[in-house]
């Protein structure tokens, strides 16, 4: 069994993240092999909610340059987590 903390990595911060979390959506970054039941699981576990629906996107890197060496950023995996009406994550909550 997989520990829940390697499965959710980290937060994702961002504008658009801070606008859904008014409609009760969260939004992280996980492990490339996790399943939606996974993550499901994973978020209960670690902040002791109720996961309603898990939504998932492969990103992947976009192209970068540095002088002559071509390359690009990491591809990852974001979780879009909504939550039962109600419940809430202490972690993002504006100050």
């Amino acid at each position: 069994m997989y520990d829940p903390r390697d499965i959710i990595i980290r937060p994702v911060i961002s504008e658009k993240s801070y606008e859904m979390i008014e409609q009760n959506r969260y939004t992280f970054e996980v492990a490339k092999t996790a399943s939606k039941p996974q993550i499901a699981t994973a978020i209960a576990e670690i902040f002791d909610v109720t996961v309603s629906k898990v939504n998932t996107i492969n990103v992947t890197g976009k192209p970068r340059r540095v002088r002559a060496a071509k390359g690009k950023t990491r591809d990852w995996k974001k979780a879009v987590v909504t939550l039962k009406e109600g419940d809430s994550i202490e972690f993002f909550q504006a100050h």
